[in-house]
């Protein structure tokens, strides 16, 4: 049976306790943090979900908005920026550890970049940050124009232009 698979904001009915992607800290934030930050408006969490099991929580990824500096990314972009970058930071990503590599990773991350293209119709957004934490997260985010930063190679970007064509949308 192919799983009818959505997109829903982080609630009670969600099963946080379950959830394990194999990583302690990524656990965490989703079982105690996430719905707290929710609440507070620090972050936005996301998950991913079968309408079968509309419980259980197959991915998360969380949103924040962030502030960079533009002497901090690469320098084909700094002149385009003023000094200060508002920007969007996929501050987390895990997929639970029994459904890793079928894809659900790509699907929250196309997810972020949407949510982040459609923030910047309304309001000022340069592009899309994420922190890789090893160099197989730095891999995959490649995979997906992100750019890595010159003096912070764990931080990576993706400006609002290449999400827009990556999404073949006309960013007008």
């Amino acid at each position: 049976m192919i799983p009818i698979l959505t997109i829903e904001t982080l609630s009670k009915t969600h099963n946080r306790i379950a959830f394990d992607c194999g990583n302690h800290a990524l656990n965490h934030f989703l079982q105690k943090i996430a719905r707290q930050h929710s609440e507070k408006g620090q972050s936005k969490t996301f998950v991913l979900i079968d309408a079968e099991q509309p419980t259980e929580i197959i991915a998360y990824m969380s949103l924040v908005v962030c502030e960079v500096l533009a002497e901090d990314i690469p320098h084909q972009w700094k002149n385009k920026y003023p000094k200060r970058i508002p920007a969007a930071k996929l501050a987390k990503l895990a997929v639970a550890h029994h459904q890793q590599r079928k894809g659900y990773g790509e699907v929250l991350l196309i997810e972020a970049m949407q949510k982040t293209l459609n923030v910047s119709y309304k309001m000022g957004i340069a592009g899309l940050f994420v922190d890789a934490k090893h160099e197989q997260a730095k891999t995959y985010y490649h995979q997906f124009g992100f750019i890595a930063l010159p003096e912070q190679l764990d931080n990576l970007f993706l400006p609002i232009t290449m999400i827009a064509n990556s999404l073949h949308i006309n960013n007008e």
